[in-house]
C-alpha cells in the first residue's frame, strides 16, 4: 500500500465513522448504566428475581454498547495519529497498515450491528438445518453448513448449545439444531434463512460426477422472559423414542428423546441432546414456542412469501444462496447479489460479508 492509498482509505473510513457515531449518545448510555447499576445495588433488588435478571441483562447490554463505542473510538484516534505522523514526513509502516485494516473491519461489524433495528432483531436465535432430497449427498451438505455456522459462532465468541444433532445413515447429518442465547443473533442470522444449494464433484460418486444438493436453514427468535407463548397440553402430541448417535449407553437404552407435534399448525420439534427426558421436553417446548411465535408474527405481517416459505420444496428455484465448487469456485447470494470466489474462507465460517450485504439489501427494500 502506498501513502496515497493509505490516505484515501483513511478518508473513506473516517467519513463512515463520523456518520455512524453522530447518532450515538454515549453520555446518555453512561447515565443509563449508572441508573440501572444503582437499582441493582439496592437491598431489595433480588426480591423480584425475574425483574432482577432483566435489569442485569440491560446493564450487560449497555456496558457492551459503551465498550464497543470506546474500542472503535480508540482505533479511530490511533489511525488519526498515524495520519498526522505521515503528514509530518513519517514513513508508512506495516503497523500503520494493519491498524487501518483492523479499524475498517471493526467499523464494518459495528455498522452491521446498527442495521439490526427490527422488532425482534435483538433476540437470540435458534437455527435448524435440514437436508433436501438426495440422501447422503444432502446430508453431507447439512454437515458442511453445520460446520460453517459453528465456525462463525466460535470465531465471534458466541456461546451456543446443540439442541438436536442426528447423524445420517451413511454419513453427514439428518438434522441439526443450535440454540444461541446471545443478543442480536436473530437479527444477524436472519440472512441465512432459506434454501442453500451446493454444486460439486461428489465424494460419494465413484464416477466423480457433478452433483447438486440442497439444504434448508430455518432461523427462529429465541424468546426471552418478556415474551410468553402459551401452550396447553391439549394443543400438542408428545412422543418419546430412543436417542440416536453419540450420547453414551444410557441415552441409547432409554426413551430419553422427545418429539412434540403442535396439532393445530403441524409444527414438529424434537430434542435428544440431554440424557434426561424431562430436560429434552423442556428444551423442545422452548423450541416450539419460538417456532409458534415466528409463525404468528409472519401471519400478522400478512406476507405470503414468509408464510409459504416453510412449505416450499428444498429444490431448484427456491435457493437463496448457491455454493459452486465445480466447474468454478463461486458463492453467490441471490438476494443481495453479493458473491465471492473464496469458497474455503466462507466454509470455514467467514460469512460476515454475506450477513452485511443481506442487511443492506433489506434496508433498501423498505
Amino acid at each position: 500500500m502506498t501513502k496515497e492509498e493509505y490516505i484515501s482509505l483513511y478518508q473513506k473510513t473516517e467519513k463512515r465513522y463520523l456518520e455512524l457515531i453522530q447518532n450515538i449518545d454515549i453520555d446518555l448510555l453512561e447515565k443509563d448504566k449508572k441508573s440501572y447499576e444503582n437499582i441493582s445495588s439496592e437491598s431489595d433488588f433480588w426480591l423480584d428475581n425475574m425483574n432482577a435478571k432483566k435489569t442485569l441483562k440491560v446493564i450487560s447490554t449497555i456496558r457492551k454498547e459503551i465498550k464497543d463505542f470506546n474500542q472503535i473510538k480508540k482505533q479511530y484516534l490511533d489511525i488519526s495519529d498515524d495520519v498526522e505522523l505521515l503528514n509530518l514526513g513519517e514513513i508508512l509502516s506495516l503497523e500503520m497498515v494493519e491498524r487501518i485494516y483492523s479499524f475498517s473491519e471493526t467499523l464494518s461489524k459495528y455498522e452491521t450491528r446498527k442495521m439490526l433495528n427490527r422488532e425482534n432483531d435483538h433476540l437470540g436465535a435458534i437455527i435448524s438445518i435440514h437436508p433436501g432430497a438426495g440422501g447422503t449427498e444432502s446430508q453431507d451438505w447439512v454437515k458442511m453448513l453445520f460446520r460453517m455456522y459453528t465456525r462463525w459462532l466460535d470465531a465471534n465468541n458466541y456461546q451456543y448449545k446443540i439442541v438436536d444433532l442426528q447423524d445420517g445413515d451413511e454419513g453427514g447429518v439428518k438434522e441439526a439444531t443450535l440454540e444461541i442465547d446471545e443478543e442480536y443473533l436473530y437479527g444477524f442470522l436472519s440472512s441465512e434463512s432459506g434454501v442453500h444449494r451446493l454444486v460439486r464433484i461428489s465424494p460419494f460418486d465413484s464416477n466423480s460426477r457433478r452433483h447438486t444438493s440442497f439444504a434448508a436453514v430455518f432461523v427462529y427468535p429465541l424468546l426471552n422472559d418478556e415474551i410468553d407463548v402459551e401452550i396447553n397440553d391439549s394443543d400438542i402430541r408428545l412422543d418419546t423414542y430412543r436417542a440416536s448417535g453419540a450420547g453414551g449407553q444410557h441415552v441409547n437404552k432409554t426413551d430419553s428423546a422427545v418429539r412434540i407435534t403442535h396439532l393445530q399448525t403441524g409444527i414438529v420439534v424434537q430434542c435428544q441432546n440431554q440424557r434426561s427426558q424431562l430436560k429434552n421436553k423442556q428444551t423442545a417446548i422452548k423450541l416450539l414456542k419460538s417456532k409458534l411465535f415466528k409463525y404468528e408474527a409472519d401471519l400478522k405481517d400478512d406476507d405470503l412469501k414468509k408464510i409459504t416459505k416453510h412449505k416450499k420444496s428444498i429444490e431448484w428455484g427456491s435457493q437463496i444462496r448457491s455454493y459452486v465448487f465445480h466447474p468454478y469456485n463461486l458463492i453467490k447470494d441471490h438476494r443481495s447479489k453479493y458473491e465471492t470466489s473464496n469458497i474455503s474462507l466462507v466454509m470455514d465460517g467467514e460469512i460476515d460479508n454475506f450477513i452485511r450485504n443481506y442487511l443492506l439489501h433489506r434496508m433498501e427494500k423498505k
